[in-house]
């Protein structure tokens, strides 16, 4: 590829398309593969040329697509397709968009191909720009070409256009060399050989293809870029597709982490989103799931069947078959099994939340433990204070939430509940079952039982005939005959 590439004019992304075969009430592009909507993949990829003109063209549930793209791209261009069908009339009506004395290069892509990269879409450029080229359209070869628009060449080998499956000849459709429909245009050619677009064909639509021989007839060189990754312009019409394509997606991704430095134990049942980020030496095993912008450190091991979205993982930590969501886990923690991080979790460095824990909205300082059985919301926990058996915070009184706040190096024996708002002092220790009503002072104990009373023959008295009565009368004679 050349070193010398002019950023294109623009990039129109064709987005109208009704997606039918999807049987969804929200727009296919909108379907998502790793963590992004597969027009937000094509945007991504689009964007990195970094076009003087960034443009989706839209018409299916308009308002809904539009606002998506926009909350991701707020720079964007949006362009309507009107009822004119055809890939000819949604490129017009995205030039339309843009200033049409601007010169370079228009490249034009899809919002339901994921898979594409910005590399391939900058290789395109560089080999319609380094040859002066008027069109330059990226195929590639299938041994099953059906559904799909074959590239037809003269005796010398050049593009001479290309032939929608329905119009095609058997000849023609012998062909193996495909349109992926992504394609490096002249500007003001392209402006030009559209107004020369008719709809007189099988589908009744300006095919975009058309423009080929246009071009060639005013003596413009038609030439291709062609891929042998198929995948790059794999588009998806239904969710059988779209899992297809989330598949290669996510083992590519596996792929790419383990070249890293990164170990997956079961690449098959490894799932990384896009915006993921992993650290040198760190650990997937299998059944992990990495959503959103979860970022694990280096030398961190995450899973067994542990799903963590929005979350981050300091080196050299653990979380093994646990959930978590919008958290953070400092280096060296560890967490889990089986423990629920909900959002505004921030566990500590070398601290610890353990088996059948739920957090939420809760800070826990340095090498603090929540070992076990018990939940911890809307909490401030000092640092090296250790967390008892089943305890936990009770944040709510029916209407309002309230905050507990822990010292450090406090030591809370099992089933204590610290009823909201309350504050233990650093040092503090609380006896078993406690519930804790008021404050604490630092290094004071807080008992809240009944001295025990034992109640003699309560059982024989009180429940008659059952098992527990007939155990408790042989222990008694038993007793009787020792002394």
């Amino acid at each position: 590829m050349s070193d010398q590439v002019n950023a294109p004019v623009a990039v129109i992304v064709l987005a109208a398309g009704a997606g039918t075969r999807m049987k969804s009430a929200k727009p296919k592009i909108m379907h998502e593969i790793a963590g992004r909507s597969m027009v937000s993949h094509a945007l991504h990829a689009a964007s990195a040329l970094e076009p003087l003109n960034l443009v989706a063209v839209v018409r299916h549930q308009r308002d809904l697509v539009a606002e998506h793209i926009l909350n991701q791209f707020p720079n964007i261009t949006i362009a309507d397709q009107d009822d004119v069908p055809g890939t000819g009339r949604a490129v017009q009506q995205g030039l339309e968009a843009i200033d049409p004395q601007l010169e370079g290069t228009v490249v034009v892509t899809y919002g339901d191909v994921p898979l594409l990269t910005s590399e391939v879409l900058q290789e395109l450029v560089a080999t319609h720009e380094s040859n002066g080229n008027s069109v330059t359209v990226l195929t590639t070869e299938l041994d099953d070409p059906s559904g799909y628009g074959r590239i037809l060449r003269d005796a010398n080998g050049d593009v001479s256009g290309i032939r929608e499956q329905k119009d095609a000849s058997p000849e023609e459709l012998a062909v193996k060399e495909i349109n992926s429909g992504i394609y490096a245009f002249d500007a003001q050619m392209l402006r030009s050989a559209l107004t020369e677009v008719t709809t007189d064909n099988a589908q009744g639509e300006m095919y975009l293809t058309d423009v080929l021989a246009i071009a060639r007839s005013h003596g413009g060189r038609v030439a291709s870029s062609q891929i042998e990754d198929r995948w790059q312009i794999e588009g998806a019409n239904d969710r059988v597709q779209v899992s297809n394509l989330a598949r290669i997606y996510n083992q590519r991704k596996n792929e790419f982490w383990m070249r890293q430095g990164v170990t997956i134990v079961d690449p098959a049942t490894t799932w990384i989103d896009a915006e993921v980020m992993i650290g040198q030496d760190a650990t997937l095993k299998p059944g992990t799931q990495l959503h959103g912008e979860t970022i694990i450190g280096a030398n961190a091991t995450v899973g067994p069947d542990t799903t963590l979205t929005n979350v981050v993982v300091g080196q050299g930590a653990t979380v093994k078959r646990s959930d978590a969501t919008d958290s953070r886990i400092a280096d060296g923690a560890s967490v889990g099994p089986f423990a629920y991080l909900r959002p505004g979790t921030d566990l500590g460095a070398d601290g610890k939340i353990g088996a059948f824990y739920e957090t939420k909205n809760v800070t826990i300082g340095r090498g603090s433990k929540l070992s076990h059985l018990g939940y911890a919301g809307d909490a401030e926990i000092g640092e090296f204070t250790n967390i008892g058996c089943g305890n936990i915070t009770a944040n709510y009184d029916g209407e309002k939430k309230h905050r507990t706040k822990i010292g450090s190096h406090v030591r809370t024996s099992s089933n204590t509940v610290f009823v909201a708002p309350v504050e233990i002092g650093d040092g503090a220790y609380t006896g078993a079952g406690a519930v804790v009503r008021k404050n604490v002072p630092a290094g004071a104990l807080a008992l809240s039982v009944a001295p025990q009373r034992n109640t003699e023959g309560w059982t024989l008295e009180k429940r008659p005939g059952t098992s527990s009565a007939d155990a408790a009368f042989k222990s008694s004679l038993n007793t009787s005959a020792s002394e």
